[in-house]
């Protein structure tokens, strides 16, 4: 019988653009991994809460959630990392496209948390796909961080 099980979650076309090593490292990786990037979670959803549904799956090792490089407030990301490699293919399973604070969340495998990662990529600190949004997003913080700008306030038309 193959070491490697037949109903395994495949790995998707997403690759980390600032992974250090190659792509078959990088692959390798992840085929290994027991972490996940979750995305598209609201602003306002709390670690506690990532437990309670991502638990329902397996014993979670540690839950990293993902901040705004200057704000240090919640970007709408996390990393999950899973005891076991089953847990997590679990996860992808049944959690992923499910809804959590009326989102509808995605998950993917990662090559593995490092320190540093936690952080938005935005030229404004959160999420790069922020930036740039040009629809009123209440659980993302409204508007995109570049509209917000061109308006001239935090939230938009809409104040706060």
């Amino acid at each position: 019988m193959s070491t490697f099980s037949s109903t395994s979650v495949e790995l998707s076309s997403y690759r980390d653009q600032h992974f250090k090593g190659t792509r078959t490292e990088q692959d390798k990786l992840l085929r290994l991994s027991t972490t996940l990037y979750v995305g598209n979670l609201s602003f306002y959803t709390t670690e506690e809460q990532i437990y309670e549904l991502f638990s329902r799956c397996g014993d979670i090792r540690r839950v990293i959630m993902g901040l705004d490089k200057y704000k240090k407030t919640p970007c709408g990301f996390c990393f999950v990392e899973y005891y076991n490699r089953s847990d997590a293919e679990n996860c992808l399973r049944y959690i992923n496209g499910t809804r959590l604070d009326d989102r509808i969340v995605r998950t993917d495998w990662d090559a593995g948390f490092i320190e540093g990662r936690q952080y938005g990529r935005g030229k404004t600190g959160g999420q790069v796909r922020d930036e740039y949004r040009t629809d009123f997003d209440s659980g993302r913080g409204g508007y995109g961080k570049i509209v917000q700008q061109k308006l001239g306030g935090s939230d938009g038309p809409f104040g706060r």
